[in-house]
């Protein structure tokens, strides 16, 4: 077993899917999109294959560190960016390609007008091991 985390990001200003701005979909839609989150999390619980997932707001901060024991902090990331980090699920399944294949279909969520928003989803595996530096 091989854990992933699939990053949700909505494009566009703001949260552009499927060339309609997520907030101009009426309430019903945002309800079933939501609802469909959680039937395939559900789905995946029953298979064994979900660890975690969570929605981010769209407001947050930038912080670094200083050098002097006082990080920056500045507004940000805001809900008009370019790209947007809407959420995060993180799978723990057997091939690289049931990763694909469950990203793919979370790809599917509806949408405006009920339809498939084709969304792009970033799939990045677990760092397993430290890396090594060969000399």
């Amino acid at each position: 077993m091989a854990k992933y985390l699939l990053l949700k990001h909505y494009r566009g200003a703001p949260a552009a899917v499927n060339d309609v701005r997520m907030d101009q979909w009426t309430p019903e839609e945002v309800s079933a999109h939501v609802q469909y989150m959680h039937d395939f999390a559900a789905k995946l619980e029953e298979s064994g294959e979900f660890v975690d997932g969570q929605a981010l707001s769209d407001q947050g901060m930038w912080v670094r560190y200083d050098g002097e024991g006082r990080p920056p902090v500045t507004d940000g990331p805001f809900a008009e960016t370019k790209d947007l980090i809407a959420g995060w699920m993180v799978i723990d399944v057997d091939s690289e390609q049931r990763a694909v294949e469950l990203a793919g279909e979370l790809s599917a969520a509806p949408g405006s007008g009920g339809q498939p928003i084709h969304e792009w989803l970033e799939v990045r595996p677990f760092l397993t091991e430290a890396p090594m530096i060969t000399e």
